[in-house]
């Protein structure tokens, strides 16, 4: 594919710097990046996410604001983190999930808070199921002693196991 020669220079210095030892994995993590944004521009794309604020905790009411939000759309908060990254400012890191829409509106309205200094919502899709079967070894307690029986599963979906033969 012809590609103008300062173009790629600066492409080849780009993935230099970021660690990429070759520009074919660098074109396909750019061509995912490009699907996947396509994929979370469909309102009702299910999603997963983090939604990260940077805040002023001193704010009037903007931490009984945000525990407000999250707990009104618990449906849509899988996990929180939160740091003291100051005397006066924190930050947040949400998990989220949902709807692309759904998740989007809450995001916006988290960082739209006054006394919330910078917001970003960073959205991905769930990768698809994968069509082979992977085997893992586990150990299951026979008895009350601990005794353990190493068996191997062969994985059918979710929370769905199947013993095999042992070779």
């Amino acid at each position: 594919m012809p590609l103008d020669s300062d173009l790629l220079e600066r492409f080849d210095d780009l993935i230099s710097r970021l660690g990429y030892t070759n520009r074919s994995e660098a074109f396909r993590d750019l061509i995912r990046d490009r699907l996947i944004t396509e994929r979370t521009a469909d309102d009702t794309a299910p999603v997963v996410g983090t939604v990260t604020l940077i805040y002023d905790h001193h704010a009037r009411g903007i931490s009984d604001k945000l525990t407000e939000l999250q707990h009104a759309n618990h449906e849509l908060v899988v996990s929180t983190s939160h740091a003291h990254l100051d005397h006066n400012s924190c930050l947040e890191v949400l998990i989220v999930h949902g709807e692309s829409a759904v998740v989007s509106q809450f995001a916006g309205r988290l960082i739209g808070l006054k006394g919330v200094q910078h917001g970003r919502l960073v959205m991905t899709v769930q990768p698809t199921r994968l069509k082979s079967r992977k085997k893992v070894r586990i150990s299951i307690a026979t008895n009350k002693s601990k005794n353990t029986d190493p068996c191997v599963f062969q994985l059918r979906g979710e929370n769905a196991c199947t013993p095999v033969a042992r070779n």
